[in-house]
């Protein structure tokens, strides 16, 4: 029988605790704090996350039914409903950001050798927003309508790897075009999104940092044709356009020439018009690269399903914030056992298994991967044998 480790701790061994400690110093987060610190409040919204807990009330009661375990989960404070909503009103949020961005830099790391598209060795992201509605009358920071309230999650999707690189959270007022000027740009990188991204200023900037674009284009798109590719109409492709704009405002946001690859999609049974300032892959590899965008609504509804970021513990923008970040350490943190144990089961599966299992002391690899385990000590033992 194993003896070791509580399946919750072994999964929280894979947190970079040395760095979690920077980045309370950094943000002052253990000030005049006595009992409940802030590594007890990650862990007791990690195991809110991984057990799908609804409230704070949920936390405590659960907790406290297992309370001869909750020291071996690593946590030693006491756990309340009053302490962890003040912990959550009042410690910045910053200090979970920076752990996840951590954890995402290891995650990326451990997935860079995953395959993509066979053309392509260039990082390849996929940027788009989704909203989440909030009570209006409970959250009054997060201004969106007159009588409704919302916030945005930014998201920056490697698409090598599933992993958010970055995340922007900000009220439901502000327009997805806008987050392209707070962006972090990689030269040489693909940066693939919808048309509500077509603003010909900011591409133009993203241009001149070396960096390529994929972009759905509009059906108003006021442009001359300067010549036409070749292409394989039996693949989809109806035209492979090297163009310029003609539109006063538009010449003068983006001087520059610009390819456009219209394709039609017999899956969806639509035609597609992209643009891209890139003139050396394949028209049909744009046309995959677009495709590919999908993996980041795929990302926007796993998360809402399967981790807890449309109902919150508390009212206050920290308290939100610090929540939605704990979420995507969580994420990243399954991912990073995934790849670390070498395990061929979904991210989905994972959690479902852990999630039943927080309590129960038996060995991750055994649990994930229904392997025997046998306790073997290694000790020789002295005993003479009673039979030769």
């Amino acid at each position: 029988m194993y003896v070791g480790k509580l399946v919750f701790s072994q999964v929280m061994d894979f947190m970079p605790l040395h760095t979690f400690r920077r980045c309370v110093v950094r943000y002052r987060g253990n000030y005049k704090v006595k009992t409940f610190t802030c590594l007890d409040q990650f862990l007791c919204l990690a195991f809110a996350q991984i057990t799908y807990r609804e409230s704070l009330r949920d936390i405590e009661a659960c907790l406290e039914a297992q309370s001869h375990k909750v020291y071996h989960m690593g946590i030693r404070g006491k756990v309340s409903r009053s302490t962890l909503a003040d912990a959550n009103e009042v410690r910045d949020w910053r200090i979970y950001a920076d752990l996840a961005l951590a954890l995402i830099t290891t995650a990326r790391n451990l997935y860079r050798t995953e395959t993509f598209l066979d053309d392509l060795d260039e990082t390849v992201y996929a940027f788009d927003a989704t909203t989440i509605d909030l009570c209006l009358a409970l959250f009054p920071w997060a201004k969106f309508r007159k009588h409704k309230g919302a916030i945005k999650l930014h998201t920056l999707l490697d698409l090598r790897s599933n992993i958010p690189t970055f995340i922007y959270i900000s009220d439901g007022k502000l327009h997805e075009v806008n987050t392209l000027d707070i962006l972090p740009v990689e030269a040489g990188a693909y940066y693939v999104m919808d048309r509500g991204y077509l603003d010909f200023s900011r591409l133009y900037t993203l241009d001149q940092a070396h960096a390529f674009f994929v972009i759905r284009g509009k059906s108003n798109l006021q442009c001359r044709r300067i010549y036409s590719h070749p292409v394989d109409r039996s693949t989809g492709l109806i035209c492979d356009q090297t163009i310029m704009l003609t539109a006063d405002r538009s010449l003068t946001d983006y001087p520059e020439k610009l390819r456009r690859v219209k394709y039609y999609d017999e899956d969806t049974d639509k035609t597609f018009v992209y643009l891209t300032n890139n003139f050396t892959l394949p028209a049909l590899t744009i046309a995959k690269l677009y495709k590919c965008r999908w993996q980041v609504e795929l990302f926007f509804k796993w998360i809402k399903q399967n981790l807890r970021i449309k109902t919150f513990y508390g009212t206050s923008e920290n308290a939100v914030k610090t929540q939605i970040w704990t979420a995507v350490s969580v994420y990243v943190l399954v991912a990073i056992i995934r790849k670390k144990l070498d395990l061929k089961i979904s991210l989905y599966t994972m959690l479902q298994v852990l999630s039943v299992s927080v309590f129960e002391k038996v060995t991750l690899l055994q649990l994930l991967t229904k392997s025997d385990y046998r306790n073997d000590s290694g000790e020789i033992s002295n005993q003479l044998n009673l039979f030769s």
